[in-house]
């Protein structure tokens, strides 16, 4: 079965690993690979069984971080168990919450945030 994973690239991957750890739950499935210039040139993480990996940017390869309180024009979508609890938690650790928590039928209760990195997550509890 094919599979389609985010890469993020983002201002600053070792922040960005402790944000995502504390305010999502992620935890580390490979280790950073530190580049000869100091910056993360890759780290995995997963975040409820689902999986995403990211790097530093390197404007120099065509991977610039999103500018921050600029939007994206991607939004990560994420099926969690708590949304509420999810959303409290990214809430105190810097995101903007632009929607929710809120009961969104059929979809099931849905929040949509910013992380600090200028990353849009969509969060969703799906209907039991």
């Amino acid at each position: 079965m094919s599979e389609l994973t985010p890469y993020l690239s983002v201002g600053d991957a070792r922040a960005a690993i402790r944000w995502y750890a504390d305010a999502l739950g992620a935890v580390v499935s490979v280790e950073p690979i530190e580049m000869p210039d100091g910056r993360i040139g890759h780290v995995e993480l997963e975040i409820g069984g689902a999986r995403l990996m990211m790097a530093d940017a390197h404007p120099e390869l065509k991977c610039p971080a999103p500018l921050v309180g600029e939007g994206s024009p991607v939004t990560l979508h994420l099926s969690v168990a708590d949304v509420d609890r999810m959303t409290e938690a990214a809430r105190a650790a810097g995101a903007l919450v632009d929607r929710g928590p809120e009961d969104s039928p059929p979809v099931g209760r849905v929040a949509v945030l910013r992380d600090p990195f200028g990353h849009r997550w969509f969060l969703n509890q799906p209907l039991a």
